[in-house]
């Protein structure tokens, strides 16, 4: 195992250039495919680009807010000191990054947003507290976690497809979720990776001293450096405002009755709620509305690369949709297909697809009704064709900069830092998963 990640990583960090020149690099890629493969011109292609630039903006921001307000929230004084400890009682680097694994696929499991976060907030304060741990293999053992995202709580095409009035209901019908990820099948896929992805990430980790990059404790620190001149003694009514913990605690409190009356009413879990949640309880945990504000200046220096990359895949997105390169893909995938291997081509093209188009509501809106009507010629399950659709989605997030991109904002690593760990989590996942639908198409 020893030798093998070194390959890799050596590899990675050869070759792997930055999240940002990736995302560029994907946009010529695609203009060139579209032109080489659907005949499109590169005035058209360009056109679907620039179209669909602004298409994920919604999107961007929402992930915008819940890095900074899950980052926030992890530097509350109460929840500092829950994760003080919790890590505190792990001991070696092995142990930290069987934690940090656990800690991904549970958050990922029951919110893919929360998951993300979490998953690094916790990698990073195991990184800091446990001597020797090799810090990019910390930061990838959490965000590998996001491999069970599409088979848990908040999968994009189950949730969908379980959906009245969904807009392929016509021609599969109604989905539950105990068809798809409540089905033996996915149940004991989502428990199998809980079991051994830890241990598996946990053999990945350098037994030579010297290739373990920890994090820099002299340059990164856990705590925001609040100045506390700012907080003693306010004499102006505006200082006394500005610390009032009256104003701060009301605030928070409206904000989570507001979640109650929703939950109450039948409201499901979404990254808006979500938050919103993140928002208040970081406002409510921290009372005085001027230190919130001091952790938020903390928090934004993270989102940078978020802010900025997320549209050029947006415009690949178009790209792909607009030329006919999805529809393309995906048919080629089906012809090789039979009523029993159909979810697991599902499941490959799925992969392949989001390296290009990485959101999950869009490619599904795209390849769901090829990959439906062949389930239907093939007389193959529609909830297994459905659900391999995003598993291999899942899958291929494992090596896709756009779902790194906070996990990397949060750890202030680089991409090669952390990519050739996730190449080998790549190949192990691909092994479960592949193997999973295979017998569920064949069951």
């Amino acid at each position: 195992m020893a030798v093998i990640v070194s390959f890799f990583t050596r590899l990675v960090h050869k070759y792997m250039p930055d999240a940002f020149v990736v995302a560029i690099a994907l946009t010529i890629l695609t203009v060139a495919l579209a032109v080489i493969g659907e005949g499109v011109t590169v005035h058209e292609a360009t056109k679907y680009w620039g179209d669909g630039f602004w298409a994920l903006l919604s999107f961007t921001m929402q992930m915008t807010v819940i890095l900074v307000t899950g980052y926030i929230l992890a530097k509350t004084p109460l929840v500092d000191r829950a994760l003080e400890k919790v890590t505190g009682v792990v001991k070696t680097p092995r142990q930290a990054v069987v934690v940090a694994t656990v800690v991904g696929i549970l958050g990922c499991w029951f919110n893919w947003g929360f998951g993300l976060i979490v998953g690094s907030v916790v990698a990073r304060k195991l990184a800091i507290n446990v001597k020797g741990l090799h810090y990019p293999l910390a930061i990838a053992a959490a965000y590998s976690g996001l491999s069970v995202y599409g088979i848990g709580l908040s999968g994009t095409v189950p949730l969908v497809i379980s959906t009245d009035g969904h807009f392929m209901e016509s021609a599969m019908g109604i989905v539950p979720l105990g068809e798809t990820i409540f089905s033996p099948v996915m149940l004991a896929t989502s428990v199998l990776i809980l079991l051994t992805l830890p241990f598996f990430n946990a053999l990945m980790h350098p037994k030579d001293k010297e290739s373990v990059h920890e994090i820099d404790r002299s340059k990164i620190s856990d705590k925001i450096d609040f100045k506390e001149n700012d907080f003693q003694a306010p004499a102006t009514f505006s200082q006394k405002m500005n610390n009032s913990k009256v104003l701060g605690v009301s605030i928070g409190l409206l904000g989570l009755y507001y979640i109650y009356i929703y939950i109450a009413d039948g409201g499901a879990l979404n990254l808006n709620i979500l938050n919103f949640g993140f928002l208040f309880l970081g406002i409510i945990l921290f009372a005085s509305p001027a230190k919130f504000l001091q952790a938020l200046n903390d928090a934004v220096k993270t989102v940078a690369g978020v802010i900025i990359q997320y549209p050029f895949y947006a415009g690949i997105m178009g790209i792909l949709v607009g030329s006919g390169l999805m529809v393309s893909f995906s048919d080629f995938f089906t012809g090789y297909a039979t009523a029993e291997t159909l979810p697991f081509w599902s499941f490959v093209s799925g992969g392949v697809i989001n390296i290009l188009a990485p959101s999950g509501g869009g490619q599904w809106a795209v390849q769901g009704p090829v990959m439906i009507e062949a389930a239907r010629e093939l007389g193959a399950s529609f909830a297994a064709t459905a659900t391999a659709v995003q598993i291999g989605d899942q899958w291929t997030n494992m090596v896709q900069p756009f779902w790194l991109l906070p996990a990397l904002a949060i750890s202030g690593l680089k991409l090669k830092e952390i990519m050739g760990y996730l190449v080998l989590v790549l190949v192990y996942l691909g092994v479960i998963f592949g193997g999973a639908v295979l017998v569920w198409g064949g069951a």
